[in-house]
């Protein structure tokens, strides 16, 4: 054997045993991604969960009662943002700021007594520059008072089962022990807030923004700052929302979306401004590091089922809409399986929306959850004229 070909499978050995202890460093790198424990942090109390899902990625101590600061304005924009949606509010309205609201300290815009401004321009002090003023003037202009906007706001917490908060008043300015929330239900509230009324990304992803102040002085600019550094820090931020106060400490409710998962994470009572931040970025991280998502649109047409009893012979039947899963075990989303359980017939009467079946999906023998099938019409009942019209169809045919 020449010193040549010696050299050469010398060589090619080197070249496999490199390959192949690459190949175990991706597998071994991947395996410890999937399964890593969630980051260190310093703050006492965070989660971090998928928005569309609902579903926990981690968390510390998410359901202890702590001073939740501005953050308090995630609810304020919520019940906001449902008053547009019903149409009782609209962007452009004109909101007048009293003088209670003008008094209102820490985080403000310094909107005069008698100012004038925009529903829209009003959203953007609360979104952008956590105006504390703001806040109290659209409270005052939907409820007629801060009072009768808290009590909105208290019962939709209760409505969404956060369980673990109690509202003192509409901007986060409040110290007193009675005015509570939990990293777990601010997460809640964030969801729900950016999932049904995802037009609310538009204002928080603003940086600065100028608006004018009109008032018995004179018109001035001020420029409405963010008070989200992550906006800065990490590149697939949304938003949401800062606060601060000395009992409440450091907070932040922050958004993100990056390869299809939109993440929120809630840090509270963190023991510094840049702290919230880095830990808050660390958590995205770690969420985005271990998740993917398997969808499926539910796009498919299915068979429409016969029906017995019926004005209608067969009645359409539609998906409830799609399925989304959240896997943080580095699973094998491939292997996922779907399987349609629907009845042979249907029975009359049957209303457009009842439910009739289910698709349910399972990945490695376990469920991981399911979509109801719907009736997509209604099936009245048939009558003694409608059999006799269906005979004497059939005999014309």
């Amino acid at each position: 054997m020449n010193k040549r070909f010696q050299l050469t499978m010398r060589t090619r050995h080197v070249r496999y045993i490199v390959c192949l202890v690459i190949s175990l460093s991706l597998l071994y790198s991947s395996a410890l991604t999937a399964w890593a424990a969630p980051p260190e942090v310093e703050a006492p109390s965070y989660i971090v969960l998928e928005a569309s899902t609902g579903q926990v990625i981690c968390e510390k101590n998410a359901t202890e009662r702590l001073s939740p600061a501005s953050i308090t304005k995630i609810m304020t924009m919520l019940i906001i943002f449902e008053f547009m949606e019903s149409g009782r509010i609209k962007p452009e309205n004109e909101i007048i700021t009293s003088a209670y609201a003008k008094s209102m300290g820490g985080s403000q815009v310094f909107l005069q007594e008698g100012e004038i401004q925009t529903l829209d321009t009003m959203i953007k002090c609360i979104a952008i520059a956590s105006g504390n003023d703001a806040s109290v003037a659209v409270a005052e202009y939907i409820a007629g008072s801060e009072a009768e906007f808290v009590k909105l706001m208290n019962e939709k917490a209760r409505e969404l089962g956060m369980t673990n908060t109690h509202f003192e008043d509409c901007s986060g300015l409040s110290e007193s022990d009675d005015h509570y929330t939990s990293a777990k239900d601010v997460a809640v509230m964030s969801r729900e807030l950016i999932t049904k009324y995802p037009k609310v990304l538009d204002y928080t992803q603003i940086w600065m923004e100028d608006i004018i102040h009109n008032t018995a002085q004179g018109s001035s600019v001020f420029t409405l700052a963010s008070t989200n550094k992550l906006l800065k820090m990490y590149e697939w931020t949304t938003g949401l929302k800062t606060g601060s106060t000395s009992k409440a400490k450091y907070c932040l409710s922050a958004s993100a979306s990056r390869d299809g998962i939109e993440l929120i994470a809630v840090v509270m009572a963190a023991p510094s401004n840049k702290v919230r931040f880095e830990e808050t970025k660390e958590l995205l991280n770690y969420g985005y590091g271990v998740s993917a998502m398997y969808e499926d649109p539910n796009e498919d047409m299915l068979v429409p089922l016969p029906v017995t009893g019926g004005v209608e012979e067969e009645a359409a039947i539609c998906y409830s809409g799609p399925f989304r899963y959240l896997d943080t075990k580095g699973s094998d989303l491939s292997l996922v399986e779907k399987t349609v359980n629907l009845p042979e017939q249907l029975i009359a009467p049957i209303n457009r929306g009842d439910p009739i079946g289910e698709a349910v999906y399972r990945l490695d023998g376990e469920r991981i959850g399911s979509v109801t099938i719907y009736a997509d019409m209604t099936v009245e009942k048939a009558g003694y004229k409608d059999y006799v019209g269906k005979v004497f169809r059939k005999l014309l045919v």
